[in-house]
């Protein structure tokens, strides 16, 4: 699970440039949310990573379908 969350932060790092306060905050809100996929049977370090930078976009506002052109038609 550390190896996932160390792997998310470094990606999420790259993405944009954020302060040290809000990287902290990241990384404090993304480890809750992966222990909680963890705790619920996901292993897969892959798939952990996947899902908290998905996590963390959604968060931020970056991955908003709506701006990216997808209206569901």
């Amino acid at each position: 699970m550390d190896t996932a969350i160390d792997r998310i932060m470094q990606t999420y790092a790259l993405l944009a440039n954020r302060s040290a306060d809000a990287c902290a905050e990241a990384r404090d809100k993304v480890t809750a949310y992966v222990s909680m996929l963890f705790e619920a049977g996901e292993k897969d370090p892959h798939r952990l990573t996947v899902c908290g930078l998905t996590y963390l976009r959604e968060l931020d506002g970056s991955s908003d379908p709506v701006k990216a052109g997808f209206t569901g038609l």
